[in-house]
């Protein structure tokens, strides 16, 4: 089970990232009075007792930003909102409810996940009968909470904790159904795959590219497994978006992406790999997905050996070196069945975990290999390392310091734990966190284990 995400929602300048540095213990997010300080989602890894959940920062709502990035930061909020298990719909207690703050709870009514309203900046206890107003926005129990004055941060935790789902890892059940998102360029043959799998005409294929304009799931059996094949629109680079239907389709592929368990990457061996393709392996990268790439119509490329196109793909996608690549004729269903057993077995190692004292094992023994460098005088430390998630896995580092650790080194680690552990093939999460004093359980400060394949690892700093 991925570990669950809160996602921090509301008009500019309430307090939201003041929030996520509260909650999570560490100044994380920047916080400032100029509305739009934050643009991008901001994330953090918190703990309360023995569950883990990512806080997410989002820029806030209805602002119009002054560098135009105003879709930018439309798709991160919808992003984050729809990637959320829980969301903590923030407002201002001290300026009172506001038309923006009207706007927001409305867009909030349609989302089918639980909301806590937090009634923030509520610095005494004057000020909760005002916040008694926000009951009007409709999203149940409110909140009062103060970041400066460190009011209900307890109460506020307990809250998101008990609306967190149950860990279904921990639970027995049927075996999951498999979302296999198939993305690439227009006219790669993503339909035609889809046609030979179900064995039906279920999308209509023709050689007029962008023929297929919304995502569509196809659900198929292999050796009495089920799965669902979700075929998207082509992509084209952002710039060539002409009208409505190309840019919906951009963002319905990216959707699929994201709902997806297994990302099946098309290309054409007949045209060279160019921007579009590498925006989709970009935005796969970003959300954690396994991926496979494939190269359809191989049977156009005959003599040439494959070991050239994989070569191909390897030296551009250098930071994917650990997808498999696969190459196929989805018109005669040519290796069809070894890919889709290969992305089972990615689909499993996704969904597989590993035991702590295993883990910090392979940390130990490849610290010992090649030991982190000193940075700023002082020496990188990692105390402990636990497996707090699955699909993707996820894993926190408690260390003395997230700054000391480089992204070099820290893809060094991670290589380490890909090569001795299930996940040999599919991406693996990582957060630094910085040990808390009170967390003794870790080890003294003289006895430390030692410390990821990200450029810029998650960290709580």
């Amino acid at each position: 089970m991925p570990v669950p995400q809160v996602a921090i929602v509301g008009r500019p300048n309430v307090g939201k990232s003041s929030l996520l540095n509260w909650l999570a213990g560490n100044r994380i997010a920047v916080v400032d009075e100029t509305s739009g300080v934050t643009r991008d989602r901001v994330t953090a890894i918190v703990q309360r007792r023995d569950r883990f959940f990512e806080m997410v920062d989002t820029a806030g709502m209805g602002i119009e930003d002054v560098d135009q990035l105003d879709e930018h930061i439309e798709q991160q909020i919808e992003e984050a909102v729809t990637q959320a298990t829980l969301i903590l719909f923030v407002v201002d207690v001290q300026q009172g409810m506001t038309p923006l703050d009207q706007a927001v709870a409305q867009r909030l009514r349609y989302v089918s996940k639980p909301v806590i309203c937090v009634a923030n900046k509520c610095d005494h206890k004057e000020l909760e009968s005002e916040a008694a107003d926000f009951y009007r926005l409709g999203r149940g129990k409110l909140i009062c909470t103060s970041t400066v004055q460190n009011r209900n941060r307890d109460a506020l935790m307990e809250m998101i904790v008990e609306r967190l789902p149950v860990d279904l890892d921990d639970l027995p059940g049927p075996e999951p159904v498999m979302r296999v998102a198939i993305v690439g360029r227009r006219n790669v043959g993503k339909s035609t795959f889809v046609n030979t799998l179900a064995q039906a005409e279920r999308m209509i294929v023709s050689e007029v590219p962008g023929t297929t304009r919304d995502s569509v799931d196809v659900t198929y059996e292999l050796d009495g497994q089920s799965f669902i094949a979700i075929d998207t629109p082509g992509v084209r680079r952002k710039k060539s978006l002409g009208n409505s239907i190309d840019f919906y389709g951009f963002v319905r592929a990216q959707r699929s992406v994201r709902r997806a368990d297994l990302v099946l990457m098309f290309f054409d061996p007949t045209q060279r790999i160019g921007k579009p393709d590498k925006q989709l392996v970009d935005y796969i990268n970003a959300q954690h997905k396994p991926c496979i790439f494939v190269v359809n119509k191989w049977d156009l490329m005959r003599p040439m050996p494959t070991e050239k196109w994989s070569s191909y793909i390897k030296d551009t996608f250098r930071t994917s070196h650990y997808s498999p690549i696969v190459f196929i004729t989805g018109r005669t269903g040519k290796n069809v069945k070894a890919l889709l057993n290969l992305g089972q077995h990615l689909f499993k190692q996704a969904s597989s975990r590993i035991s702590t004292g295993h883990l910090n094992r392979i940390i130990q023994s490849a610290m010992k290999r090649n030991p982190p460098p000193i940075r700023r005088n002082q020496k990188p430390r990692l105390y402990y390392a636990t497996q707090v998630g699955a699909q993707p896995p996820t894993i926190v580092m408690f260390v003395n310091r997230p700054a000391l650790f480089e992204a070099t080194y820290c893809r060094y680690l991670i290589g380490a734990i890909r090569e001795e552990s299930p996940f040999l093939e599919v991406p693996i999460k990582l957060y630094l966190r910085r040990r808390e004093k009170s967390e003794s359980d870790l080890g003294s400060e003289d006895s430390p284990l030692g410390i990821p394949e990200t450029d810029n690892p998650s960290s709580g700093r």
